[in-house]
């Protein structure tokens, strides 16, 4: 069996799920590609290649082997793209929750159905509380969720959380606090589109966070998050550094956090704050609007 806990974003990981890179079909159907940074290159021609892809995987494997870290990998399924195991399942306390993701996704948990097996406890949300793992954040005594109200569920296929999800959380898991935050969308700008919570907010360390206002559709939503962390804590990041995915570091530790390399300025910071910053190329990664957080799913952090 395979324990899980999970109750912030940067306890020392124990176990993680690393998506996998390869069979990924190729260059996507346009009209079959729902992120409008994907379609950005596809129309450029510069759509990540598969090997590139998974040279820059296994930068972040070896990451995690020299840490100590239990690495688990979806089963690969020939056609498909399983880089970003986040999405699928999540865990949050002592269990896994696997959501009702899209139709083009669905077949994504099948790689991972060896690890859900293995789990305890296990929450099968129904197809009406859609969530996706990017959106639902473990801080503490809170759950932060990035959904979208009925009206914006509806019209943009970049929205992948919806208010029953936020309904669904709250009955499940009583004991915590949960606070959503509606996100801007836009299924054609990529710069005016926060795809999940994650690309425009991060809790790091103890009790610092790096933020992006304008993913963020109501104000007073942000002056919560600056509140709460207090301001001396926030790292304001830029609709550029957004876009290039600077808000999707991963945290192996409140010491220990993996960021791509060309983040300069975010980088600089985390150090400054103490943190060891491990570095990998993850550029062709984020042409597809998902990066670190994106592409890992955390099974198991320690506690004392």
């Amino acid at each position: 069996m395979i324990t899980v806990k999970v109750l912030d974003e940067t306890a020392p990981l124990e176990a993680v799920i690393l998506g996998i890179a390869d069979s990924m079909g190729g260059v996507p159907k346009f009209e079959k590609t729902y992120d409008p940074k994907s379609k950005e290159h596809i129309l450029a021609g510069t759509f990540p290649k598969e090997r590139d892809l998974v040279k820059e995987m296994n930068q972040v494997a070896q990451v995690f082997e020299k840490h100590g870290v239990k690495v688990y990998r979806p089963e690969n399924i020939d056609g498909l793209n399983q880089i970003f195991a986040r999405d699928i399942a999540f865990v949050i306390g002592g269990k896994l929750v696997v959501p009702c993701v899209t139709p083009e996704r669905k077949l994504e948990s099948d790689g991972i159905q060896y690890v859900i097996d293995q789990v305890d406890e296990v929450l099968l949300p129904d197809e009406h509380e859609r969530m996706e793992g990017g959106d639902i954040m473990p801080w503490k005594d809170y759950i932060f969720v990035g959904y979208s109200k009925e009206e914006d569920f509806e019209k943009y296929t970049v929205s992948r959380t919806n208010e029953a999800a936020v309904e669904y959380l709250k009955r499940n898991f009583s004991d915590y606090k949960i606070k959503a935050f509606e996100l801007v969308k836009s299924d054609d700008d990529p710069r005016e589109n926060a795809l999940h919570l994650d690309c425009c907010f991060q809790p790091v360390g103890q009790d610092k966070a790096v933020i992006y206002r304008g993913g963020f559709k109501n104000p007073e939503d942000v002056k919560f998050l600056v509140d709460y962390f207090g301001e001396n804590n926030v790292f304001e990041i830029s609709k550029d550094e957004m876009y290039e995915m600077n808000s999707n570091f991963f945290s192996i530790s409140p010491e220990v956090v993996i960021s791509d390399s060309s983040f300069v300025r975010l980088n600089d910071q985390l150090r400054k704050w103490g943190l060891t910053v491990e570095e990998v190329e993850y550029r062709e990664t984020a042409k597809m609007e998902g990066l670190l957080r994106c592409s890992t799913m955390p099974l198991r952090r320690t506690y004392e």
